[in-house]
């Protein structure tokens, strides 16, 4: 203790000391505050580890799950596609079946060429390429360089070029310049039966006539090559390549004859300039087969350059185009009345200058007076009148049906590309002067070929055997399959075609309409034919179709030559105009048949019945 001041000594009383308390709990003390420095806040390291760690682990997981994908699930589709991006498919051309005249002439076959393309990436100067390739291919250098020129990885430079062109233009060695195998149809006969032949398009597919309708056999099938390529373009070998080889196509041989087509042809495109027609058909026929040697159409084309000619000149007019034939029709007429026994070849028909039927006056091409003819002398005089007398003795209906019989208003079973069937109404649609318009030619319509198988089917004693133009195919293995047999239809008796042929003969006598005709050493047979002309623009009668049909030898036929002239502006009479191109083409086609000469002469019947 201290003593108080002044040397007094106080005690002060001992207060008793407190009551302790309970310990206070204290809050443990709080974390250091983190220092900042500026307005930044310190990181937390740990944190950002352990997030950067899931994240790895998340994405090492997607890894994982897509390789065991890639790997395990879809190892087989990108194999797949992979080989597929390899593997390449080549279709391997089969070689187009021949067509060859009836004697194995080649008139169409297909000869090796090649396509000349292009990778437009890898042509690195276009201009460049296109004037060194010029020159060669024979094309203008802006065209060649607009081909040349883009991004396309393939493109046609050339179709169909010779395989010495093509081996110059690879001489050259340009980048981006291909050639590929194909062939090229061509036409060694140029213009000859082209019309009945037709041609093909730049991929070998038939567009007309023969190449048209038998495309299928003549095509063959296609092969096709597979195979893995490297990226440098050479062929990989693996199990998996594989090659079907093509089948060729079969050969089609026709009945036309090459030799016979050609004189044909020549001499009715002669008489076509002669006479300003506007075009021509004639028709060679071998009556007993049915088989057509020649069917010559003028004008024509050159199949080797089909695009040069007009599409209607493609056409077989001998077949899609019908006309009015005329006074060529009386002959029906004449066979339906000797047939229903109305007649005999001497039978006495009284002419008059004019007759009225229905509410029309008829009278001949010629002006005559009152004749007194034979039937006979209605086919050699070419009598409209005549025919008209004859045809009332059978009636209509009957008419109606020989012409049928003679196929007239049908297909003529050729199945040939764009053939008409002609126009023959049922009687009941006949108008009140049609009965006797069509006893005389007018009123009903034909092609050339319904016309001249009329004429065949009186040459082969009544019998009319369907038209044909093809007599076979020989398959790839050389095996030859004659075509199916023709139907054929009794349409008069032998002794009734035997009387028309003998009636015939007169035409080409000296009183006949066609002494032009006559062909020295052998009887003739025939029908001329002056018919007034339909005019599509004007739809009426404009013009003349001019023709002759005829058969010889009269006593035993051997061959029928058909020939029309259309709209001939020099002349326009049948026997003057198709007469004399009958008389050519017919002697050709009996020298060239080795026919002998007729042994026996002509008794025609009489022509005046007094």
């Amino acid at each position: 203790m201290t003593p108080p001041r002044g040397g007094v000594t106080t005690r002060r009383p001992v207060r008793p000391a407190p009551a302790r308390r309970p310990p206070v709990q204290r809050r443990p003390p709080a974390p250091p505050r983190r220092r900042r420095r500026g307005n930044v806040r310190l990181g937390r390291p740990g944190l950002r580890l352990k997030a950067s760690l899931v994240c790895l682990a998340l994405l090492l997981a997607v890894y994982v799950l897509r390789l065991f994908q890639l790997q395990g699930v879809d190892a087989p589709v990108y194999a797949e596609q992979a080989s597929a991006g390899r593997t390449q498919d080549v279709t391997l051309l089969a070689d187009r079946g021949a067509i060859t005249d009836v004697h194995g002439v080649v008139l169409a076959t297909s000869v090796p060429a090649v396509d000349v393309t292009t990778d437009q990436t890898l042509v690195v100067d276009p201009a460049g390429t296109a004037a060194k390739l010029a020159p060669v291919l024979h094309m203008d250098v802006t065209t060649l360089t607009e081909i040349l020129t883009g991004q396309h990885r393939f493109a046609y430079v050339a179709r169909e070029v010779s395989p010495q062109t093509w081996k110059q233009v690879a001489a050259l060695d340009l980048a981006g310049i291909y050639g590929q195998q194909t062939t090229k149809r061509v036409y060694p006969s140029g213009t000859v039966a082209a019309n009945t032949i037709g041609f093909t398009g730049i991929d070998d597919v038939g567009l007309g006539g023969i190449e048209l309708e038998y495309n299928k056999g003549l095509a063959g099938t296609p092969g096709k090559a597979t195979y893995q390529e490297g990226l440098d373009g050479s062929e990989i070998p693996t199990p998996q390549d594989h090659t079907t080889e093509p089948v060729p196509g079969s050969d089609v041989r026709l009945t036309i004859d090459r030799d016979i087509q050609w004189a044909a042809q020549d001499a009715l495109a002669a008489q076509v300039k002669r006479a300003k027609a506007d075009s021509g058909v004639a028709v060679v026929m071998d009556p007993t087969t049915g088989h057509i040697l020649a069917l010559a159409v003028v004008p024509t084309f050159d199949p080797n350059n089909p695009g040069a000619a007009s599409a209607a000149n493609r056409g077989n007019s001998a077949l899609s185009d019908v006309y009015e034939p005329g006074s060529t029709s009386k002959v029906m007429t004449a066979a339906a009345a000797l047939q229903e026994g109305k007649v005999t070849p001497t039978s006495a028909i009284v002419v008059p200058p004019f007759l009225h039927r229905s509410d029309a006056t008829f009278h001949d091409d010629v002006a005559h007076g009152t004749e007194h003819l034979t039937l006979t002398g209605v086919l050699a005089k070419s009598s409209n009148l005549g025919a008209i007398l004859t045809a009332e003795r059978i009636g209509p209906q009957t008419l109606y049906r020989y012409l049928k019989k003679f196929g007239i208003g049908d297909p003529t079973g050729m199945n040939f590309p764009g053939e008409s069937s002609g126009i023959l109404p049922p009687p009941w649609r006949w108008s009140g002067t049609q009965f006797y318009t069509i006893a005389f030619g007018q009123g009903l319509s034909v092609n050339a070929v319904q016309a001249a198988s009329v004429y065949a089917t009186i040459a082969n004693n009544g019998l009319r055997v369907e038209p044909s133009l093809v007599a076979g195919t020989t398959s790839p293995d050389g095996t030859y399959h004659p075509a199916p047999a023709p139907t054929t239809t009794r349409v008069v008796s032998p002794k009734v075609a035997a009387e028309v042929r003998r009636m015939l003969e007169s035409v080409v006598s000296e009183q006949g309409t066609a002494p032009m005709a006559e062909i020295p050493g052998y009887r003739v047979a025939g029908k001329t034919g002056t018919a007034n002309r339909v005019d599509d623009a004007c739809h009426c009668y404009r013009g003349y179709t001019a023709s002759f049909i005829g058969m010889a030898p009269a006593d035993h036929p051997r061959l029928v030559v058909a020939v029309t002239l259309q709209n001939p502006r020099n002349g326009h009479f049948g026997g003057r105009l198709a007469g004399p191109v009958f008389k050519q083409i017919m002697e050709f086609a009996l020298a060239t048949m080795k026919v002998p000469p007729t042994s026996t002469r002509a008794t025609p019947y009489p022509i005046y019945s007094h």
